[in-house]
């Protein structure tokens, strides 16, 4: 199965962790690809996955950063916008 429980954990982390921690592509990849390479050698049940499944995660991955990282976008010119109009002088 190419999908599972863990993907949708998957996608909260890394779009959490776009949304309010990170915001650097590189350092994005160089985690979620050293984590997938790093489960082939754990002795976890849960790290037992076939090749199908890992590239699975990298794309949920990247999908779940993306959205994180486009929240953050958002939020941000929210703030940027309230912030201006609030320093405009009145009529």
């Amino acid at each position: 199965m190419l999908l599972n429980i863990y993907s949708l954990y998957h996608f909260i982390l890394w779009s959490s962790a776009a949304r309010f921690v990170l915001s650097s592509w590189k350092i994005f990849f160089v985690l979620s690809i050293g984590w997938e390479l790093l489960e082939l050698i754990l002795p976890f049940e849960f790290a037992v996955e076939d090749w199908g499944n890992k590239c699975m995660d990298l794309l949920v991955n990247t999908l779940g950063f993306f959205l994180g990282s486009r929240l953050t976008y958002h939020a941000n010119v929210g703030q940027i916008s309230k912030t201006t109009s609030q320093n405009q002088p009145g009529p």
